[in-house]
């Protein structure tokens, strides 16, 4: 393989490596695995990389993106060598000009990237689907998101209080991965749908907020659950027209609504329609200048596009409990981008 161009540090032991790394501001927080040679070209040799390979370009920062810097920084979050194929597709998914590297990498509003893994990749990595998705336990989940996270900031200078200007940001800004449910999902999966075949493995990357969770355990029918869903969506507070709107259904929601023979295109635009406010309601409370005009009671403005609705079967089988991700910024801003995982 080609020689490694990375500059070379001597350490008396792996504890001064790791406190190095922090001295030298290349942490999250969290200790890393400290990235020697053996364990970069293993990285690079698990995904067929050579290290000079352009992953991706930031063309508002000047930064070429290289499967070398890819791999020392997946080493450091802790991957296995056969994650690095899908931390590279996501690197190339937040390069890529639709997502907008410049936007929700420095914004106040402080995004995450949201990656939702599809197709055969996601069993043989044991990525995560089900009970406790967003949460800690799952390996691959949470050293695939770090990675990206760390690329961000090793690479592209992503740092808070720096290029990284978020104001509050949110946990998933640490690790944000998540698999689809495709074994148990009556549904099309989120890949075929964006035009990949089913045997394909992909990683869509979304600029996004936090998950907000709802309750309904009431409803026996598809549209009592998505009823309870639309009213908690309209009133999030990202109601001016946002990039995107991921919507995770877990288990006991998903198949009340498949027992009434819904499929994704029907939940979609039964949320699209459900969750416009009134320009009236945007200007009363702040969201939209100018005082309450004649007819702004009739006037309605969508949370986001129809076909920026993205719908995931995913988390626990048990739990009346289901979420909605908000997208950063408009849909001009920055748009959910899908990439397949090569290996």
């Amino acid at each position: 393989m080609a020689t490694l161009t990375s500059k070379r540090l001597t350490v008396r032991d792996e504890a001064d490596a790791i406190e190095m790394a922090y001295d030298r501001g290349w942490s999250d927080g969290l200790p890393v695995v400290p990235p020697t040679e053996a364990r970069v070209r293993a990285m690079l040799e698990a995904a067929h990389l050579p290290p000079d390979h352009q992953i991706g370009v930031i063309r508002d920062r000047a930064v070429v993106i290289t499967a070398e810097k890819v791999a020392i920084n997946a080493v450091m979050a802790g991957c296995r060598p056969e994650y690095l194929p899908v931390v590279a597709a996501a690197v190339e998914g937040i390069a890529d000009p639709r997502w907008s590297y410049h936007g929700p990498g420095t914004s106040t509003g402080g995004a995450g990237v949201l990656m939702i893994v599809n197709g055969p990749v996601a069993r043989t990595l044991d990525i995560n689907a089900g009970d406790n998705l967003f949460g800690p336990g799952w390996r691959a989940n949470l050293t695939i998101g770090r990675a990206v996270r760390l690329v961000m900031r090793n690479v592209c200078g992503s740092r808070p209080g720096l290029l990284d200007r978020g104001t509050l940001g949110h946990p998933g800004k640490l690790s944000y991965v998540i698999a689809e449910n495709e074994a148990e999902s009556p549904w099309t999966p989120l890949h075929v749908e964006r035009g990949f075949r089913a045997e394909q493995s992909t990683v869509t990357v979304v600029a996004s907020d936090a998950p907000n969770q709802f309750y309904n355990q009431l409803s026996n029918t598809a549209e009592g659950v998505l009823t309870t869903l639309a009213d908690n969506m309209r009133i999030s507070g990202q109601v001016m027209g946002q990039s995107t709107y991921v919507v995770v259904l877990a288990g006991e929601h998903m198949r009340t609504i498949a027992a009434d023979g819904w499929d994704k295109k029907r939940i979609r635009q039964f949320l699209f329609d459900h969750t416009q406010n009134s320009h009236a309601h945007l200007k009363r409370t702040g969201r939209m200048t100018g005082d309450v005009a004649q007819g702004d009671e009739q006037k309605m403005r969508p949370l986001t596009e129809l076909e920026n609705i993205l719908i995931v079967a995913a988390g626990g089988r048990a739990g009346a409990f289901s979420c909605f991700i908000p997208g950063w910024g408009s849909a001009k801003s920055s748009s959910a981008v899908t990439k397949e995982i090569r290996n």
